[in-house]
């Protein structure tokens, strides 16, 4: 059996051929041809907040892809230095059943879910967009101006978050690596005025992208979550043309995503107004942005044919570069 490390899945990625990965994954979860039920949760605190381990099996035939991601989610490791989220991708053999892998599961995590963005970019954005606008400052903010970037030819990056410092910092690090201008903004508003591209990565209470401070035709894009709050306003909910990874998935999330749950409470969002799948704009059943003043909307809430067609995908460029360590159960 093989361990990567992260060290090891950073080595072999391929962002380019993740972000192709992903679109033949999500059109088969669309059609029905993999088997990925509901996330499951173990709680260990009950409370306001979820705190405990989620369990996210797939069997991707196409991508010859049986895996199960393993996530353990802590807020309450906030400010001491530890993740709050911690995961590891146990890679079986699709044939036999058995163990073939273990990988770090924080890399792929956020690389996957980033690529998913810049897919959605790719089919959703304007063809002119020069503008690319992420919220927060994060690991997965990171990960969103790295691979959005290279789906559109963005002359600029703008970086906005709480913390005006971190912004300065996420720019300074990700200027060099982008070849583009990239430039921390002062505010949300800000950074989100004018932008042909946003993409939230934010932990906000309040909504860090809302409708009075989005241009028609912007393309959005939001996978952050706060127990406690949302990333994204009901004014661009109700208007916005919404696609997700799955309707399933993000009705019945768990934790439950409010920037969905919210609305659909409140009888704001229905499951006919979730405009398509990811995987249906992949595969052609279902049509994307028809006029250039429309805002479009991927809201994703993660799934585990995401994870199943990146750890395939890294395990295969491992072995065939004899990356990573040999162990025995």
């Amino acid at each position: 059996m093989l361990f990567l490390g992260r060290d090891d899945v950073e080595a072999v990625m391929d962002p380019d051929a993740l972000i192709d990965a992903m679109g033949p994954a999500l059109a088969d979860l669309s059609a029905g041809r993999v088997s990925a039920p509901n996330r499951t949760a173990a709680v260990v605190a009950a409370g306001d907040t979820f705190t405990g381990l989620l369990d996210m099996p797939a069997y991707v035939p196409s991508a010859g892809a049986l895996t199960s991601k393993l996530v353990s989610v802590f807020p309450g490791n906030t400010g001491t230095g530890r993740p709050v989220r911690q995961a590891i991708i146990a890679v079986f053999d699709p044939e036999t059943g058995a163990p073939a892998a273990v990988l770090d599961g924080a890399v792929i995590t956020a690389a996957r879910t980033a690529a998913c963005s810049a897919l959605s970019t790719r089919l959703l954005a304007r063809a002119n967009s020069e503008v690319l606008a992420v919220l927060g400052t994060g690991v997965q903010a990171r990960a969103h101006a790295r691979f959005v970037s290279r789906v559109r030819p963005f002359r600029q990056v703008r970086i906005a978050g709480g913390d005006r410092e971190r912004a300065r910092a996420a720019a300074a690090e990700l200027s060099d690596e982008l070849g583009v201008e990239v430039v921390a903004m002062p505010s949300y508003p800000a950074a989100t005025d004018g932008a042909d591209v946003v993409c939230g990565a934010t932990f906000t209470v309040e909504p860090a992208i809302r409708r009075a401070w989005i241009s028609p035709g912007t393309h959005l894009t939001s996978v952050g979550y706060h127990p406690n709050g949302r990333e994204v306003d009901d004014e661009t909910i109700a208007e916005a043309m919404l696609i997700v990874e799955s309707r399933a998935a993000a009705l019945q999330a768990v934790p439950p995503n409010r920037d969905l749950a919210g609305p659909l409470e409140r009888g704001l969002l229905t499951l006919t107004g979730i405009h398509a799948e990811l995987g249906e704009l992949v595969a052609g059943t279902a049509t994307g942005r028809t006029d250039d003043t429309g805002i479009t909307l991927y809201k994703s809430v993660g799934v585990a044919v995401q994870d199943a067609a990146a750890a395939a995908l890294i395990l295969a460029a491992a072995r065939a570069r004899g990356v990573g360590q040999r162990v025995s159960l």
